[in-house]
C-alpha cells in the first residue's frame, strides 16, 4: 500500500434493522431494511469466512458472503463527504463500512492484495459498487452516483484464514500479485468505458466473479443498466 503501514483506526459492525414510515409520500421516508447502521467495536472481534461476528446484510443477493466479507473504507474520505453532504454527522461507519482505514485509499490497495490482519489474513476482493442505500440514509438522492463517480467507493475482502481482528491493527501487505489493478483502476474499467482495462481486468483471477462476468460484457460493449442499482426506489412516485 503507502509507506506507512494502513491500520483500522475504528471497526464496525451491524445486524439489518427497518427504517422509514408506512404510506410516506416521500420515496425516502418510505419503509426499507439495512445493515447499513454499523456501530463501533473497541474489543476483539471474530472473522469468519464471511464477516465479522456481530455483522450482517439485508440483501444477501448482492452483500456480504465469502467474497465480500469486509468493507473497508478510507478515514481520508469522511472530510470530503461532510464539506459535500453539509453533514457534521458524517463520519466513520458512515457509509456501513467495517473497517475505518488509514493509510491507503483506492489509488494504493489492489485487486488481490493479501494482508495480514490480526491473527486473520485477508484479501482485496473488488471494489465496492454503491447502491441506493448510502443515499437513503443521508438523504441525498444522487449520493451513489456521486461515489461511483469520485472513485471513494471503499473495497471488500475475502477471508483466507480466519482469526481475530481489532481496531488499531496493521494491515500488513503479505503479497500482491497484480500491482496494476489497483481498486482505482478497476473502478475506472467498470465505469468510464474503457473497454480495453475492461477486458484486461476481467482476466484476473483474482477478482470476484461477478465482477469478472460484468467486465467482460462492458468490453464487449453491452454495459448493462445501472439505474436499478443507483436510485432503486429513491425516485418512486
Amino acid at each position: 500500500m503507502q509507506t506507512q503501514t494502513p491500520r483500522i483506526l475504528s471497526l464496525h459492525v451491524g445486524l439489518p434493522r427497518e427504517f422509514g414510515t408506512p404510506g410516506a409520500a416521500d420515496p425516502m421516508e418510505r419503509p426499507w431494511t439495512s445493515g447499513i447502521h454499523k456501530e463501533p467495536v473497541t474489543g476483539p472481534v471474530w472473522l469468519t469466512r464471511t464477516g465479522l461476528t456481530g455483522d450482517g446484510q439485508a440483501d444477501l443477493r448482492v452483500h456480504g458472503g465469502p467474497e465480500k466479507a469486509v468493507l473497508a473504507y478510507a478515514a481520508s474520505h469522511h472530510a470530503f463527504w461532510r464539506e459535500q453532504l453539509g453533514r457534521d454527522d458524517l463520519g466513520p461507519g458512515a457509509f456501513g463500512e467495517n473497517w475505518v482505514v488509514s493509510g491507503g485509499a483506492e489509488e494504493s490497495v489492489c485487486i488481490g492484495d493479501v494482508l495480514k490482519v490480526g491473527t486473520a489474513l485477508v484479501q482485496v476482493s473488488q471494489p465496492r459498487q454503491p447502491c441506493w442505500k448510502p443515499a437513503r440514509r443521508w438523504r441525498h438522492k444522487e449520493l451513489a452516483l456521486l461515489i461511483q463517480r469520485t472513485g471513494r467507493t471503499g473495497w471488500y475482502f475475502r477471508v483466507l484464514q480466519e482469526g481475530e481482528v481489532r481496531a488499531g491493527d496493521a494491515l500488513e501487505l503479505v503479497e500482491r500479485p497484480h500491482p496494476r489493478f489497483t481498486v482505482a483502476f478497476a473502478n475506472q474499467a467498470m465505469h468510464e468505458h474503457r473497454a480495453e482495462d475492461a477486458a484486461a481486468l476481467a482476466a484476473c483471477p483474482l477478482l470476484t466473479p461477478k465482477w469478472r462476468e460484468s467486465l467482460h460484457r462492458r468490453a464487449q460493449g453491452n454495459r448493462g443498466d445501472d439505474a436499478p442499482r443507483l436510485t432503486g426506489p429513491n425516485s418512486d412516485g
